[in-house]
């Protein structure tokens, strides 16, 4: 089943009657601001509603909004607000427990309408308030529903576990740099040095001075505190390899104490992302659909992030919604005899669109029906391999939404 845009945004213009109210909140992090129209866009607040960020503000929102309903003689309420941030998850689940819809308006939609009212490019909140209750009005906004508590968990593991992961990035970048100026010879021994061996030598005695002070067995044996098989003739000739650079490193010794500090953050790190792991792990199987996107092949990260930030896939009837989302839908910016180029307009979820591309990326070097769709693309269709990519990529999130 394809979906129809103009469809969908006709349902949500006809979503808003001549018995509507519309609301439009301008989200900020103390005080929002709010304004009323109808659904000509006739403004019917004499004044902004200007309300706090806590119980009382909300009950005040709401004193405000049945008086206006009582005073118009309107039935229905509709109540629109960025999806910036997080100010305004608060206020979004309040609402909805007293009964009253709650919709999502684009950031960009606002900023592209703000001139439709007075033609001026000035901004203020109550301003951008009413530019949002209008946007609400012409339906150009998405429904919003509080997620089941295991979505909103998985979400919440997903989004901390990714700040540590990017931490974790970081500090390689740092230990590249600290292995770079304190011991540049030491990549000679290591092609990874983010193996065990070469974690196990950083932990224990990173600089050429360190490794000097030791006989290779005593290196060896430090090496099997933290490996299972550390010797052998392969561990020894390691060993000697590394004293064997030491001797001649060109590395700065200055203040190499002070900064061996550094190398230590890594180890933390990587403790904290593995216990997310595990939480996610025993949370995966509360997930609708998570045994159904595992057994692609799909890691469980990449599971987790699709089913946090895509929501519950079944109620998804096209894989092109999946992808709008992330943001890999297409778009083209032509005009007259210009004809632009097809660019994936970016607009979505950073991190879903990173999990999607690198999801496709491990299904086209294991899964034979990816790597049959690909070659066809490339050989036959003459595509780019990142033009392959791409469409795969809408096909894998076509599969997903449609549970095949």
């Amino acid at each position: 089943m394809k979906s129809i845009l103009n469809k969908s945004q006709n349902q949500r213009v006809e979503r808003i009657s001549t018995f509507s109210l519309v609301i439009g909140i301008d989200i900020a992090k103390e005080k929002h601001a709010a304004q009323a129209i109808n659904f000509r866009g006739i403004v019917l607040t004499k004044r902004p509603i200007l309300f706090s960020n806590d119980f009382a503000g909300f009950e005040h929102l709401e004193h405000s909004i049945r008086k206006l309903q009582k005073m118009h003689g309107m039935n229905d309420v509709v109540v629109g607000m960025e999806s910036t941030g997080h100010y305004w998850f608060n206020i979004a689940n309040w609402l909805v427990k007293q009964g009253i819809d709650v919709v999502l308006v684009n950031p960009m939609t606002t900023k592209r309408n703000k001139e439709n009212r007075d033609n001026s490019p000035s901004k203020n909140d109550p301003k951008d308030a009413l530019v949002i209750a209008d946007a609400v009005s012409r339906g150009f906004y998405t429904p919003f529903s509080p997620k089941d508590e295991a979505f909103r968990r998985i979400r919440v593991m997903v989004t901390n576990r990714e700040h540590w992961v990017v931490k974790s990035g970081r500090i390689k970048n740092r230990i590249h740099r600290w292995l770079d100026i304190r011991f540049p010879e030491y990549r000679q021994a290591f092609d990874d040095i983010f193996s065990d061996r070469s974690l196990a030598t950083l932990r224990r005695f990173p600089a050429p001075s360190d490794l000097l002070q030791l006989s290779p067995e005593q290196m060896v044996q430090i090496w099997g505190e933290y490996m299972t098989r550390p010797g052998g003739v392969r561990g020894r000739n390691k060993a000697i390899e590394l004293q064997a650079l030491a001797r001649h490193s060109v590395g700065d010794a200055t203040a190499l104490e002070e900064d061996k500090w550094e190398l230590r953050h890594y180890d933390i790190i990587c403790k904290i992302i593995d216990e997310a792991n595990g939480m996610i792990e025993k949370l995966l199987p509360e997930i609708p659909c998570s045994d159904l996107v595992r057994s692609a092949g799909v890691s469980v990260p990449a599971t987790a992030a699709i089913l946090a930030f895509g929501g519950d896939l079944r109620k998804q009837s096209h894989g092109n919604q999946l992808l709008r989302k992330a943001g890999l839908n297409l778009a083209e910016r032509s005009s007259g005899k210009y004809k632009g180029q097809i660019k994936l307009t970016k607009r979505g979820n950073s991190l879903l669109r990173k999990h999607l591309y690198f999801t496709v990326f491990h299904l086209l070097s294991f899964n034979g029906e990816f790597q049959a769709m690909h070659a066809y693309n490339t050989q036959v269709k003459r595509m780019t391999k990142m033009q392959s990519m791409m469409k795969t990529d809408w096909k894998a999130g076509e599969s997903e939404s449609q549970g095949t």
